[in-house]
């Protein structure tokens, strides 16, 4: 039973094709149809014989699956910690996530609101993009969304590894196929680095849960391993199932069943779920005598099947005034959003699984034995440089805005455009009522949401937002765009703190609004010149009570001069094309990049009568457009680090 606990999304589609070969029914096993030249791409899955034809030059979708984003270096400052409790630099989170199934993941995000658009990157230091099943394909690596999402918030990324039980169609040939050697390479190591080195991400989670195994297989296993790391750079985190003999038999620790696997090969492993403090002591040790750290070692949860766990020994791992015993691996945390009746629903159910029942990390008092991961373990911030822009993008919404513009309508997801979320989601200081910050999806300056304030203001709100370690100089600016549904005071102030007193705000008051539209207020940083930003917030405060206070913020940059100009992207080309209906294509998408640093690419289509539609964005220079409506033109226009754009970039279908 305990191997039903690591079973991927792609169950349904195994038991549904129970009987058929391996692989998709039109194509031959261990194969899959290549793309037609204007189809919707998709992440890239394979068996161990069918990764060994990858080729990236002739793989149609391998451009539309390339991150061009960098892992972000991260700060956290235990002074600014916000609960008392959680401690950093210890034992980390690692997160299994399935954002969809193995086969039919799009590339580069959909039409579709509805979408596991995860906010808490702050928790988190490495990210397992789950999936993998005997029906469709055992190897999976991740889609560029969310590696872009995921590096932009300094976290690392990890494709998956699935060898499935027998009864689930498992194959012990699979096993043996991927370590099968060629003289003295393992053929399909290298390509495991070749799928990470060319998508742009950090690893690999092996899960193998074949049974029928013996001690050679084991060896070979990390043999392969230890093979890729010297071809790498490339990590690798073993699941706690097969042992050294060969056989799977969890261990729920580190043990010396298997524990050859972190003296070679692994970089981490997750232990299964039935660990408990003795084990956990034991791993520690047994870690320690190998002169690797605990921390190496993620002790499993499975919330997929047990939601808020109340049995979880928290304890064990992460006992009360102690050192950490080791990390923490989460099993399918995406229950918050699989379980949820609506978009609300999902973001109170996240904020109750990552900050506890009242919404706020620095308060996760509860009588729940779900006290929240943020009583444990202290956030980090990858807001070191600038220039630092956010809309408070979610990566998902309802429609699409650029300059406070909708120029785009219907539900869409797109990590890659996910901003920075703020580090402290959400701590408010007050002394009277607090207001309540929230992601707005009614209304946004850039994406499809905002940060709205509302309720009743009756004393001096603090509302911490983002960690940093921003350096200031003679000419650094804060702009701050912000909406109030009257003119007048706003009654609002951006809240700033540096590194020599971080705990306290200076204040710096916005313009008075004008009108009910997005107003920016761009404010001169020089007078504190040569310290450094700590923290990001926003200051309330109004001399009488105001009961129905309500504003919204759009956008919060921090960055040198002025706006850099931004050039544009060459040569735009349509590179593929496919009927969708009459007068409407599906479209591949290519262009030079443009010189300089640039942030994303949008796309538009320019209508005859000149009006503009907003059709997506990228970090990439390839980009799919599920519909584009003929006649029309293409635009793709640079959109820079500080938020300046290029001019568009034309193309004709």
């Amino acid at each position: 039973m305990r191997a039903l606990r690591l079973l991927v999304p792609g169950l349904i589609a195994l038991l549904a094709l129970a009987g058929a070969p391996p692989g998709p029914a039109t194509a031959a096993p261990g194969t899959r149809p290549a793309a037609a030249p204007g189809d919707q791409p998709f992440a890239s899955y394979w068996y161990p014989s069918s990764i060994l034809a990858w080729d990236p030059a002739t793989d149609p979708d391998a451009r539309f699956n390339r991150s061009r984003v960098p892992l972000a270096p991260r700060t956290a400052d235990s002074a600014l910690k916000a609960n008392p409790n959680a401690r950093s630099g210890e034992g980390k989170i690692a997160s299994l996530v399935s954002f969809a199934p193995t086969s039919g993941n799009p590339s580069q995000g959909s039409a579709d609101a509805n979408y596991y658009a995860f906010p808490y990157w702050q928790y988190i230091d490495t990210l397992v993009f789950w999936g993998g099943s005997a029906g469709e394909g055992l190897i999976l690596a991740p889609n560029p969304t969310v590696i872009d999402a995921a590096h932009r918030n300094g976290v690392r990324v990890y494709g998956t590894v699935f060898f499935p039980p027998a009864a689930y169609g498992g194959q012990l040939q699979w096993v043996r196929d991927f370590v099968r050697k060629d003289g003295d390479t393992y053929p399909v190591a290298d390509k495991l680095v070749q799928v990470a080195q060319f998508y742009g991400f950090e690893g690999w989670f092996i899960n193998q849960e074949t049974g029928g195994g013996d001690a050679a297989l084991a060896t070979e296993l990390r043999r392969a391993m230890t093979y890729a790391k010297g071809k790498g750079p490339i990590d690798f985190m073993w699941y706690d199932a097969m042992t050294e003999s060969g056989a799977v038999s969890w261990q729920d620790g580190l043990t010396a069943a298997n524990d050859a696997f972190l003296q070679e090969g692994a970089d981490s492993m997750f232990l299964d779920f039935g660990w408990s403090a003795g084990k956990q002591n034991a791993s520690r040790a047994n870690a320690r005598a190998l002169g690797r750290s605990e921390y190496d070692l993620y002790a499993g949860i499975d919330t997929e099947a047990n939601g808020y766990n109340t049995s979880v020994p928290w304890s064990a791992v992460f006992p009360d005034g102690q050192p950490h015993v080791t990390g923490l691996g989460l099993y399918r945390p995406e229950w918050t959003w699989k379980s949820s009746a609506s978009r609300a629903d999902f973001y109170a159910r996240d904020a109750r699984y990552w900050v506890g029942a009242h919404g706020d990390p620095s308060d996760t008092s509860t009588t729940s034995a779900w006290k929240g991961l943020a009583s444990y373990v202290a956030e980090s911030s990858p807001v070191t440089a600038k220039p630092f822009v956010t809309s408070f993008n979610a990566g998902h919404g309802d429609f699409y805005a650029i300059a406070g513009e909708r120029l785009g309508t219907g539900g869409w997801n797109n990590l890659s455009l996910q901003d920075v979320p703020p580090t402290y989601r959400w701590v408010v200081q007050s002394s009277g009522t607090k207001l309540t910050p929230s992601a707005d999806f009614s209304d946004a300056y850039e994406g499809g949401s905002s940060l709205q304030l509302t309720g009743r203001l009756d004393a001096a709100n603090t509302v911490r937002l983002y960690q940093t370690r921003l350096p200031v100089t003679a000419d650094t600016r804060l702009a701050v765009t912000v909406k109030s549904p009257q003119p007048g005071a706003t009654h609002l102030a951006a809240a700033v703190s540096f590194t020599d007193d971080p705990t306290t705000f200076t204040t710096l008051d916005l313009a008075p609004a004008a009108g009910t539209g997005w107003e920016t207020t761009t404010l001169d940083l020089s007078p504190y010149a040569g310290r450094t930003i700590a923290q990001l917030g926003l200051h309330v405060a109004a001399p009488e009570p105001v009961d129905d206070y309500a504003v919204r913020v759009g956008r919060l940059a921090v960055y040198d001069g002025a706006v850099d100009a931004v050039a544009a992207p060459a040569d735009p080309a349509v590179i593929g094309a496919t009927d969708v209906s009459a007068g409407r294509r599906s479209l591949r998408l290519a262009w030079t990049p443009a010189p300089g640093p640039v942030h994303h690419y949008d796309v538009f289509r320019r209508a005859p009568d000149g009006t503009r539609t907003y059709l997506g964005g990228t970090t990439n220079d390839a980009y799919f457009v599920a519909g584009f409506d003929t006649p029309g033109t293409v635009e793709v226009e640079a959109v820079g680090p500080e938020g300046g754009r290029s001019a568009p970039a034309r193309t004709t279908p």
